[in-house]
């Protein structure tokens, strides 16, 4: 008994370190860009969340899975208003699959759960993936790119 209990400990903790050494580890600037990426999710849940329009360069081009076709700075600007206008976001998560920095640019690959609340309190919950595709302006991380959304379940 003894030995199976030593064996059982020494195994959890091999385990336990084989998953911390391959654990992904994020350089200085990757971590700069996720915390741009974070920022602008926050923004969703405040009083002001039009204010995530100013995470958007003026070059933007995303493509939503939702439209048929890539989308403008003004295109996003009218679907924001009208999402927010029907309800808000109350909950996120956001977890980084891959960050990729080079200068100016990045790119974002990451999963996302969000719970948006309509104007009569009815919750919803969506789970997707996005790829953000940012240039950095000054300090501040844009978005010029996107693509992504809901991942749907056939159930």
């Amino acid at each position: 008994m003894k030995n199976l209990f030593s064996i059982s400990i020494s195994t959890l903790l091999l385990f336990l370190f084989v998953a911390n050494v391959s654990a992904q580890q994020w350089s200085d600037e990757q971590k700069a860009v996720w915390a741009g990426v974070d920022a602008y999710w926050k923004v969703s849940m405040t009083d002001k969340p039009m204010d995530f329009l100013s995470y958007f360069d003026d070059s933007y081009f995303g493509w939503s899975y939702d439209n048929e076709a890539p989308s403008t700075k003004a295109d996003a600007q009218k679907s924001l208003g009208y999402w927010t206008a029907k309800g808000k976001v109350v909950y996120y998560i956001i977890t980084p699959s891959k960050i990729w920095v080079n200068g100016n640019f990045a790119y974002v690959h990451y999963y996302y759960t969000q719970v948006t609340e309509s104007a009569d309190g009815k919750p919803n919950t969506e789970k997707g993936r996005w790829t953000d595709i940012l240039m950095k302006k000054g300090e501040k991380w844009m978005l010029v790119g996107d693509h992504g959304g809901e991942i749907k379940n056939d159930d």
